[in-house]
């Protein structure tokens, strides 16, 4: 134990760690959501920004202790991996001189002290002003048109300049909902719609529709090599690739069911990056990376989709993926909807190659 300690201001609290799943897992009703409100986690003092200077003596039960698991024992609220960033960026002091070494060794009776600076991940959910390319909106619901390279939600390497930023920037109401009313996802690097609810009865009817897979979703695509099917339809299990956690693919034994029908719009075997393919991809599953590794698996990686074969072509230097239409139930009055949206001009140069072709 460490005797007497003190914590100026009031001490910090580990914020919380939520796993955002794959569209197909949302929940069914509002008492089934599993993470807390934005406003929850904005109340968490692990949310404030400000620095917690804390100090303990260190008792002779952690006598030749390391530093990082005295301060485990001071702090442990955080992580070891944090408190071992913290000595290493110089927060942390012993008897007034700071250390930089995790396993220096401690002494009893030496006077610890440590600024607990706040995890990224805990300064991730704050409201960031950036222009949202909204296809409509009401009380209830806001249908975006997400440009490529805009990342969904806050993660490691991408905690600032999220959608999710976006939505708590945009309107008031979204720090009191889960995610900020996301309910799907899309890819960093795929553009097109996607619809976020705006109360909590809203994102909850609308879980309940991508649960039920009621929400249709129809994708544009450009793949490597001429796609002989005028229509396909892919019925192959995805699951984590054992041997890339970035990576997913076909399991057959370990992997969740994931269905997409793609349809041949036109193809090319003669273009200067060879054999290429625009293809109509309709989603009845919603697992990470489906089209993706879909296509991958029957040899039609998409344009410039590195992570799973695809050869940067064309002038594209993103995955050749957009989320072209959208549909649902309105989630208060039952109202059909429907949405599309036009590729973006990096996309729609390589496709009006292709399609002007037929």
């Amino acid at each position: 134990m460490i005797d007497g300690p003190r914590s100026i201001p009031t001490p910090l609290k580990m914020k919380r760690k939520y796993t955002v799943g794959p569209e197909s897992e949302a929940p069914a009703s509002t008492s089934e959501l599993p993470w807390p409100s934005l406003a929850e986690e904005l109340a968490d003092p692990s949310m404030d920004d400000a620095a917690e200077r804390r100090e303990s003596t260190v008792s002779t039960a952690l006598h030749g202790s390391r530093l990082d698991k005295a301060l485990v024992v001071m702090a442990g609220e955080f992580s070891r991996n944090h408190l071992q960033s913290l000595i290493e960026a110089g927060h942390v002091w012993v008897d007034g001189v700071s250390q930089t070494s995790p396993s220096r060794k401690v002494l009893a009776g030496q006077r610890l002290a440590v600024e607990l600076i706040p995890t990224q991940e805990c300064r991730a959910f704050r409201p960031e002003a950036m222009p949202l390319s909204i296809v409509y909106e009401d009380a209830d619901v806001i249908v975006i048109d997400k440009p490529a390279g805009l990342v969904v939600h806050p993660a490691p390497g991408n905690w600032s300049g999220t959608l999710l930023n976006g939505l708590l920037a945009h309107h008031a109401a979204a720090a009191s909902l889960p995610r900020a009313g996301i309910v799907h996802r899309l890819d960093k690097d795929t553009s097109g719609l996607m619809v976020v609810g705006k109360t909590l009865v809203a994102v909850t009817a609308l879980s309940r529709q991508i649960a039920a897979r009621d929400v249709r979703r129809i994708y544009l695509a450009v793949c490597h090599g001429y796609f002989e099917h005028s229509n396909l339809r892919i019925s192959a299990p995805i699951g984590r690739d054992p041997r890339s956690r970035v990576r997913m693919a076909v399991s057959p034994g370990a992997g969740r069911e994931a269905r997409t029908d793609v349809e041949r719009l036109a193809a090319r075997d003669d273009t200067a990056e060879g054999a290429l393919s625009a293809v109509r991809c309709t989603l009845h599953t919603g697992r990470t990376h489906q089209i993706r590794v879909h296509l991958a698996s029957v040899g039609h990686p998409l344009l410039a989709d590195l992570t799973y074969g695809g050869r940067v072509t064309g002038g594209l230097t993103r995955q050749a993926l957009h989320a072209t239409r959208l549909g649902f139930n309105h989630p208060i009055s039952g109202r059909p909807m429907a949405f599309e949206a036009s590729p973006p001009e990096d996309f729609a140069a390589v496709w009006q190659l292709l399609m002007g072709a037929r």
